[in-house]
C-alpha cells in the first residue's frame, strides 16, 4: 500500500515537471526526493535502517544504507488519511491513549504489516524517550539488533568525544550488519554534499527573513527536520539549491510568498500532518504568513573532514530540543527577532511531553520579547481530534489581537 503510494507520488511529480518545466518549484523538488526515499524504504531491496531523529543520516547514506526516522511514517500515514486505523490498532493492543500518535501510528502500522522490515535499527536519546521506546518495540517485533546513540545534553569537549566514540562504534555496527566497510572516498563525498547543502539552506533561511518573506505557510513545512534525511547526497544539494535560488529570485524582485503579507508567524515544533485549512485561513483571511518553523535553522558548523565524527556529534548535540528548556526558548527568541515575528503558533500535540509540557515556559519566554503565543490543543496525526470551528475561532481572535 505505502510502496504504491510513494511510487505513484514519484511518477506524478516527475510527470508534471517533465510536461511543464516551468512548474518546477522548490516544494515539488523536495516532495519528489521525499517520495523517492519512501519508495526505497518500501522497495524490499534490503539495506534499510529505522532510526532516531538525530542519527547521522549523511554517514548512513555514505555507507549505502536507506535510513529514516520512524516519525516520518507517522506523518505520511496522517497525510494520506490512513492513520486512524493504525492508531486504533495500537490502542487495541494496549498502548496508552495519552502517548504520542506519531508513535502509536507507527506501532499500529508495524503490527498490521505496513512497516518494512529493517536490517537493523539506530535509536537516539534525543529528541524524546518516547521515540527511543518505539525503536525498542520495533526491534523486538522484528527481532533485529538495535544500536543506541546516547546524545549528551550539553556540548563540552568531553561530551563531544563521548558521542563521537559512539558514532565510531555505530560505524562498526553497520559494517558488521551490511558486510561493507566505510569507504573513505564515499565518506568524503557525503561530507562535501552535506556542507554544500548546509550552506545553501543557511542562505535560503536568511533570504526567508526578508520583508515580505518569499516563504509562505507551506513551502517550508517540515523542511528542517526532513532535510536531515537527504544530507550527504546530491539530491539534498539540489533541493537546497532550488530553495535558495527561488527565494533569491523573489527577494530580488520584492515578491512575497503571499499576496499581501500583514502578519509574520513562527510555527513551533509540529505541523498538523493531515489535510486542514488553517494555513489557507491565515493567509487568505488575515494576511498572516508562517515564515519560519522552529527547526528551520542551522545550529551546527560545517562537517570537518579531518574530524567528521566529532562534527557530527556537535551537530546532534546542537538540536534545539536537546538539553534544558531555556536553551530551546533562547533559540525561539533568536528566530523571532531574526524573522521579525508578530506572533507564534504552538500546536501542542497530544501525548507529546516535550511539546505540551513546555508550552507555558515557551509562551512566557516569547512574551518577554513581545511575541504572543497561541497554544492549540490538537493531535497532529489523528484528525478525529481536530475541531475546525474551535480552531478557526481561536485563530481569528489571535490574529485580530496581533493586528490591533
Amino acid at each position: 500500500m505505502m510502496k504504491q503510494y510513494f511510487d505513484d507520488m514519484v511518477a506524478g511529480i516527475a510527470r508534471k515537471i517533465n510536461d511543464d518545466p516551468e512548474s518546477r518549484s522548490p516544494r515539488k523538488v523536495y516532495a519528489l526526493e521525499v517520495a523517492r526515499l519512501g519508495s526505497r524504504l518500501y522497495s524490499g531491496d534490503g539495506g534499510v535502517a529505522w532510526c532516531g531523529v538525530t542519527a547521522p543520516f549523511d554517514l548512513l547514506n555514505a555507507m549505502g544504507v536507506t535510513s529514516c526516522f520512524v516519525e516520518f511514517i507517522g506523518a505520511m500515514l496522517a497525510a494520506t488519511g490512513m492513520a486512524d486505523a493504525y492508531i486504533d490498532e495500537a490502542a487495541h493492543a494496549g498502548y496508552a491513549g495519552d502517548t504520542c500518535t506519531y508513535h502509536r501510528g507507527v506501532i499500529g502500522a508495524m503490527r498490521m504489516g505496513l512497516m518494512p522490515e529493517p536490517d537493523f535499527l539506530i535509536a537516539t536519546s534525543v529528541p524524546c524517550t518516547g521515540g527511543l521506546a518505539v525503536m525498542e518495540t520495533i526491534a523486538r517485533h522484528f527481532k533485529k539488533d538495535l544500536f543506541v546513540l546516547n546524545v549528551p545534553q550539553r556540548e563540552t569537549d568531553e561530551s563531544v568525544k563521548y558521542l563521537a566514540d559512539q558514532i565510531r562504534a555505530m560505524v562498526s555496527f553497520v559494517e558488521d550488519h551490511t558486510g561493507r566497510s566505510l569507504d573513505q572516498e564515499k565518506l568524503q563525498q557525503a561530507i562535501d554534499h552535506t556542507n554544500e547543502a548546509r550552506a545553501l539552506c543557511e542562505e535560503a533561511y536568511f533570504l526567508a527573513r526578508a520583508v515580505p518573506s518569499p516563504a509562505d505557510g507551506r513551502i517550508l513545512s517540515n523542511f528542517g527536520v526532513v532535510m536531515a534525511l537527504l544530507m550527504g547526497t546530491s539530491a539534498g544539494v539540489e533541493v537546497a539549491r532550488t530553495y535558495r535560488d527561488r527565494f533569491k529570485e523573489m527577494v530580488d524582485s520584492g515578491q512575497g510568498g503571499i499576496a499581501d503579507e500583514k502578519l509574520r508567524l513562527l510555527w513551533i515544533q509540529n505541523r498538523i500532518q493531515f489535510k486542514n485549512p488553517l494555513i489557507d485561513i491565515l493567509e487568505a483571511t488575515f494576511g498572516a504568513s508562517v515564515v519560519c518553523e522552529e527547526l528551520n535553522d542551522i545550529t551546527w558548523d560545517p562537517i570537518d573532514p579531518a574530524a567528521p565524527f566529532e562534527s557530527m556529534a556537535r551537530r546532534a548535540i546542537s538540536i534545539p530540543f536537546n538539553g534544558d528548556v531555556n536553551r530551546r526558548i533562547a533559540h525561539l527568541q533568536k528566530l523571532a527577532r531574526e524573522y521579525r515575528i508578530h506572533g507564534a503558533i504552538n500546536p501542542c500535540n497530544w501525548g507529546c511531553r516535550q511539546g505540551t509540557g513546555a508550552r507555558g515556559l515557551i509562551a512566557e519566554g516569547l512574551k518577554q520579547i513581545g511575541v504572543p503565543v497561541l497554544n492549540l490543543e490538537v493531535d497532529c496525526i489523528d484528525s478525529r481530534n481536530f475541531a475546525l470551528g474551535q480552531m478557526q475561532t481561536r485563530l481569528e481572535a489571535f490574529t485580530e489581537m496581533l493586528s490591533g
